[in-house]
């Protein structure tokens, strides 16, 4: 377990100095997933949401998203971020499983970025659904994997 550097001398909140860390590239994948009535489940794909197509419209706020991190989080660092890409899986007749993927060459890793896609992601399904469906729960969103960086490679449930 890493030490936390998010503090000054006066145990005050400071952003981690990175100016000496060395560029490496960097990945981080995360997933999270939104639970719905069957209903909604089939209005969405049948494109039948009154706002527009829903997945096309929350992968683009993902992406968004991943690029605003820094904007959101307070001590995450503005990076130039490489790649960004979201997809979608079904889960039985009520369940969207969403993953990203967030890629930058730099001194930072893009884990917050990679999470803030998949939030932003499953809150713009919410807020395009809501009409029809009140009910919907943002599940689980967790860090599948990262790589590269000072400490390493991470994959959740292993030790690397």
């Amino acid at each position: 377990m890493g030490e936390l550097t998010h503090f000054n001398d006066q145990g005050r909140a400071k952003m981690v100095d990175v100016t000496e860390k060395n560029q490496t590239k960097r990945v981080a994948v995360a997933c999270g997933s939104i639970k719905m009535l069957p209903k909604t489940f089939e209005l969405i794909k049948a494109g039948k949401i009154g706002k527009g197509d829903v997945l096309a419209v929350a992968q683009v706020a993902g992406i968004m998203g991943a690029k605003k991190t820094s904007e959101l989080i307070p001590m995450c660092h503005p990076i130039p971020i490489t790649g960004v890409d979201i997809t979608f899986s079904e889960e039985g007749n009520d369940t969207i499983t969403i993953q990203s993927s967030v890629k930058t060459t730099g001194v930072t890793g893009v884990e917050m970025e990679a999470l803030t896609a998949v939030s932003i992601t499953m809150l713009t399904i919410y807020d395009m659904c809501k009409a029809v469906d009140k009910e919907m729960t943002l599940g689980e969103t967790y860090l599948v994997s990262k790589s590269g960086g000072k400490s390493g490679d991470f994959k959740r449930g292993m030790r690397v």
